[in-house]
């Protein structure tokens, strides 16, 4: 059977207003008690009386706290961020031949050093995200390919993260939290072992910087 704290953790994880209160102390337990004491009652089948329900946000709150204060800890460093603009991201149909493709199209800017290129090949369709620059260079080495969908108009921030970023949970999140909370739309993510790249319109970079800034700034 489900417990109060099961259920007050699930309750506050699917309300990314509530995360975020609790997280920074800012909430009221005993009315945040008050107002989600039927729905607690109702998944955990019983009665339960409120103090239960305002001991288990605090104890959610002390843990909450404790991940954002790791989180926050790798951007001591403040790590540099890059934009890189005039961007395009192609989805193809994954296929027999796709994998040929990308070497030949590799093959034939392996030379030009300044482009800028991410290939995400997932179960069933791969992005291609480039330098628009090399729009007519796609379309012709992937001419036979079924292509899904064209974006075009697109920028990357990318962040310089330390070694740190791959053993502590819930770094992305906070990230990408930052911006879904400032109603920035992001078209797709990418990463490598320290660096973790954020795809999104053109006409959204100037205020994503701005947020992410804030973000990793260390305060």
């Amino acid at each position: 059977m489900i417990t109060i704290t099961e259920t007050v953790e699930e309750l506050v994880r699917y309300s990314p207003l509530l995360e975020e209160g609790i997280s920074k102390n800012i909430i009221n337990y005993s009315s945040l008690a008050r107002l989600i004491k039927p729905e607690v009652e109702e998944k955990v089948f019983k009665s339960i009386k409120t103090g239960a329900i305002i001991m288990a946000l605090k104890r959610l709150s002390k843990r909450k706290y404790s991940k954002e204060k790791d989180v926050r800890a790798i951007f001591k460093q403040n790590p540099d961020m890059i934009v890189r603009s005039n961007l395009m991201e192609y989805t193809l149909v994954n296929s027999d031949t796709l994998i040929d493709k990308h070497r030949h199209f590799f093959e034939k800017i392996h030379k030009n050093h300044k482009y800028f290129l991410i290939i995400t090949q997932g179960v069933f369709e791969t992005a291609i995200i480039l330098s628009q620059d090399l729009k007519p260079l796609v379309e012709q080495n992937f001419k036979e390919e079924k292509i899904i969908s064209i974006e075009e108009n697109l920028s990357a921030i990318t962040i310089q993260l330390p070694t740190i970023n791959v053993t502590t949970p819930g770094l992305y999140g906070y990230i990408l939290k930052a911006l879904g909370w400032e109603g920035i739309n992001v078209i797709e993510v990418a990463s490598t072992y320290t660096e973790f790249t954020i795809i999104l319109k053109e006409v959204d970079v100037d205020r994503a910087f701005s947020v992410l800034k804030k973000t990793v700034s260390h305060r």
